[in-house]
């Protein structure tokens, strides 16, 4: 029933909105501490957080979920540290387009290595999402090593979505997510370490990691790991490319910034894009049973 597909759908957007309300914070916390040392220390505090609530949830798993909750951690992992990498190296708008460019290669990865079809709708809810997503973030284009390696983390991203929407259960959710963030968290670590890792030195800049590592990290991981074992990886790709929206949303909000035309152009696309993925496949399932009925 398309109701059953409710409830995971508003928690991959709720999950979009808070990643897209970190982009304030953390625009603001990386002046003062490095961009590897800050993701070691968020999801450090994510895993503790997560095995202080749920001490058995990974024993309780089986060794090939085990073993797919390693793969995906290492994934995601991998992504955060090459599309760090890569805005060293290139500007962030043209950054947040690349890494977008996931939306694309969702369905592309799907078709090829699970033969999933994706119908004419979806691709043009993708179209919508992607040329949403260039109007929100980009001003120019150049290909160099920050846009190529940026690019692999954007398929990295794609790969993750893939196969957790493969590889989650319902039941399996919980453990699988505390695994993915230790995982996550090892990755990361490791990338600070040759320079040492910087501490915040502020109360407020410990609120904000704390947030992110509590919501936008392992609440975040939870509610994408129980939804995509509800949705198809294609749709759940299209409901998370709400975060740029939100993310200018929020920089209107607290930031301070003004409304542009950017804004006013590219959100409705990407929303439209959502609306499309949303709402034609359930207005189709309706109107059959309808005709089931009338029959």
């Amino acid at each position: 029933m398309p109701s059953r597909k409710l409830l995971p759908s508003l928690a991959l957007l709720g999950i979009a909105a808070a990643w897209g309300s970190t982009f304030y914070l953390i625009h603001d916390l990386l002046d003062r501490v490095p961009v590897a040392d800050f993701l070691a220390v968020r999801f450090a505090i994510a895993s503790v957080a997560m095995l202080l609530v749920a001490p058995h949830a990974i024993p309780r798993l089986s060794r090939q979920a085990r073993r797919n909750a390693l793969v995906l951690g290492t994934l995601y992992g991998v992504a955060q540290i090459l599309q760090t990498t890569g805005l060293a190296h290139t500007p962030a708008s043209v950054s947040g387009f690349i890494t977008g460019l996931y939306v694309v290669i969702t369905p592309l990865l799907a078709a090829l290595l699970l033969h999933t079809r994706t119908g004419r709708v979806t691709w043009v809810a993708v179209a919508l999402a992607v040329g949403g997503i260039g109007v929100l973030t980009l001003g120019g284009l150049s290909i160099g090593y920050g846009e190529a390696i940026t690019l692999v983390a954007s398929a990295g991203y794609a790969l993750h979505i893939v196969a957790l929407g493969h590889w989650s259960t319902g039941s399996d959710a919980l453990g699988m997510s505390i695994l993915q963030i230790i995982v996550i968290t090892v990755i990361c670590g490791i990338a600070a370490l040759p320079r040492g890792v910087t501490l915040p030195s502020t109360g407020a800049d410990w609120l904000s990691i704390v947030y992110m590592a509590l919501i936008a990290g392992a609440l975040a991981m939870l509610g994408q790991t129980w939804a995509q074992s509800q949705l198809d990886s294609t749709r759940s790709a299209i409901l998370m490319s709400m975060e740029p929206v939100f993310a200018a949303f929020f920089a209107v909000l607290l930031g301070g910034e003004s409304v542009t035309w950017r804004m006013l152009l590219g959100g409705p696309m990407v929303i439209a894009a959502m609306l499309l993925v949303e709402l034609v496949p359930r207005r189709r399932s309706i109107e059959g049973e309808v005709q089931h009925i009338a029959v």
